[in-house]
């Protein structure tokens, strides 16, 4: 694999105080979010606190000890959430207790960064619950993937926060992922934008393109449209994963943000290697279509560049992706480079 370094304004209608109220009627309406001024979080540094909390489903202490070593070497502190290690049913805690943790952490003077302890399910039914103009006030990193997407692309949307689609903290941690993240989030003196490339990759429609980067885990990318918090595509590079989903359940997913208008209005897709969702033997039909045909049916035809097979999401080894960010992808040559910061 060859690979270097990996590492809009507020509307003046509304005000930050309009902000929190707007945000207070939580429901089911589709709106397009006003666009806001983005706000960069600042970076970890020796000393800076990560707090762990469990948005979603639960995890253990034993869960999360790679990642707490990890800290422990950076020289940065840990403190763990009070739902570490709860169980209800398929959630951590109920979706009161979950919503009052994140915001704690959210609003608590001295924890510097947010990471989610792992995905599951959850989030969605938490969303309503949280306050965006704090999350926006407190400008803090936020980081999971999987059913975290959901939050991270509301944050990012309600609050202009940038969030990170990268490890939760029962991830593995190889040599990759530890790479991808500290060069992503660590803040340093010379801190250069990261680009990765490797020849292995899949083009599905040739080409170059320049946007905003935003994305996530497919299904929950899809779940929350026709929501205040669906996801905003325009002029964007959509990445987008997904894990042990059968072609026809992809395409369908696909087809339906084709049908809401996302797909139509990106600058170009990245798309993850799509973990074990080829065809089982359990498909409607007897044959099935690859996945690699999936995609070529649904979105080569949209005239933007389309790379497959990127590391993100329900990999092992994985890479730190910052929502709300300039990115190029270069379907032809196979690489995709953020263009801008991610943090302060």
């Amino acid at each position: 694999m060859q690979r270097r370094s990996f590492i809009t304004s507020l509307s003046a209608a509304l005000t930050l105080g309009g902000l929190g109220t707007s945000l207070a009627r939580a429901g089911s309406e589709s709106a397009a979010p006003a666009p806001l001024a983005r706000v960069l979080p600042r970076g970890l540094r020796p000393g800076s606190t990560v707090g762990i909390v469990c948005p979603a489903s639960a995890a253990n202490t034993q869960d999360i000890k790679d990642f707490t070593d990890l800290c422990k070497f950076w020289g940065v502190k840990v403190k763990l959430g009070k739902n570490i290690s709860k169980r209800n049913g398929y959630l951590s805690a109920p979706d009161n207790e979950r919503a009052s943790e994140f915001m704690q952490f959210i609003e608590d003077p001295e924890v510097d960064a947010v990471v989610c302890a792992r995905g599951g399910y959850g989030v969605m039914r938490i969303l309503p619950m949280l306050d965006f103009a704090a999350i926006r006030q407190a400008g803090k990193i936020i980081m999971g993937f999987s059913d975290i997407t959901a939050l991270l692309i509301a944050a990012n949307q309600l609050s202009g926060v940038v969030t990170f689609h990268g490890p939760v903290a029962s991830s593995s941690f190889d040599e990759f992922t530890v790479r991808s993240l500290r060069e992503t989030v660590i803040a340093e003196t010379s801190h250069t934008l990261a680009t990765f490339s490797n020849s292995r990759l899949t083009t599905i429609a040739p080409g170059i393109a320049q946007g905003k980067l935003t994305g996530g885990n497919l299904a929950l990318v899809v779940s929350t449209l026709g929501t205040k918090y669906e996801i905003d595509t325009t002029d964007a590079i959509l990445f987008l994963e997904e894990v042990n989903e059968e072609p026809f359940r992809v395409d369908r997913m696909l087809t339906q943000l084709w049908l809401a208008g996302k797909l139509q209005s990106c600058k170009g897709v990245a798309l993850g290697n799509f973990r074990d969702c080829e065809a089982r033997g359990t498909s409607i039909s007897p044959v099935s279509f690859t996945l690699e045909q999936v995609f070529e049916q649904r979105l080569a035809s949209l005239g933007i560049p389309v790379v497959y097979g990127l590391p993100f999401g329900h990999v092992r080894s994985k890479l730190t992706m910052p929502l709300g960010v300039q990115a190029e992808i270069d379907a032809t040559s196979k690489t995709i480079r953020i263009l801008e910061p991610a943090i302060s």
